[in-house]
C-alpha cells in the first residue's frame, strides 16, 4: 500500500512540476509576443518619427539660423519657408506620432496617457489649424503656446525602446552588447 501511495504522490509531484513549467514557458511566450509588438508596433515607430523629426528641425535651423538674437520669423522668405516645412516636412511627422498614439495606446506600460504625450498630440492639432489657416489664404504665424517637446519626447523613445530590446534580449536567452544583440551561445 505504502508503494502505491509514492507513486501516486510521484506521478501526482510530476504532474504538478510539468503543468508549472508549461504556465511560465506560456507566460514568457506571451510576454516576449507582447514586446515585440511594443517594439515594432508602437516604440520603434515611436523612436523613428522623433528622431527624424529631430534631425529635421536641425536641418531647418541650420538653413534658417538667428544670428545676433533676431526674433525668429521675422523677413518674408524666412515665413514662407517656414509655412513650408510646417505643412510639407513637420506636420506629417506630427500626424504620424497623433495617428500612432491613437491606434497603439494600448501597447504603452503606462497605466495612464503620458503628459508628454498629450502634448504631442497637441502640438500637433495646433500645426493641423495654422495649416488650414494658411490654406484659406491667412498667412499669419501663430506659434504654439509651448515648443513642441523635442528632448522630451527623444527621451521617452529612446528610454523604452532600449528597456523593451534589453527585455526582449533577455527572453530569448541573448544579452545585448554595444546596440547589438548578441547570442550568449555560439552558432
Amino acid at each position: 500500500m505504502g508503494a502505491v501511495v509514492v507513486t501516486v504522490m510521484a506521478g501526482f509531484a510530476g504532474y504538478l512540476v510539468t503543468y508549472l513549467n508549461n504556465l511560465r514557458l506560456t507566460q514568457r511566450q506571451e510576454r516576449l509576443a507582447r514586446v515585440n509588438r511594443q517594439l515594432s508596433e508602437f516604440y520603434g515607430p515611436l523612436l523613428a518619427l522623433v528622431e527624424v523629426n529631430s534631425r529635421l528641425y536641425h536641418a531647418f535651423s541650420e538653413k534658417h539660423p538667428r544670428p545676433e538674437g533676431r526674433e525668429p520669423l521675422s523677413h518674408r522668405d524666412e515665413q514662407d519657408a517656414w509655412r513650408l516645412w510646417i505643412t510639407t516636412v513637420f506636420l506629417p511627422t506630427h500626424r504620424a506620432i497623433r495617428d500612432l498614439v491613437n491606434t497603439k495606446a494600448d501597447l504603452m506600460d503606462e497605466a495612464d496617457m503620458p503628459p508628454l504625450l498629450l502634448e504631442v498630440y497637441a502640438h500637433a492639432a495646433w500645426h493641423e489649424l495654422s495649416a488650414a489657416k494658411w490654406e484659406a489664404g491667412d498667412l499669419t504665424i501663430e506659434h504654439p503656446p509651448r515648443a513642441f517637446p523635442a528632448t522630451a519626447i527623444r527621451a521617452y523613445a529612446r528610454e523604452n525602446f532600449a528597456r523593451l530590446k534589453s527585455e526582449q534580449a533577455a527572453l530569448l536567452g541573448r544579452r545585448l552588447r554595444q546596440g547589438r544583440r548578441t547570442a550568449t551561445r555560439r552558432r
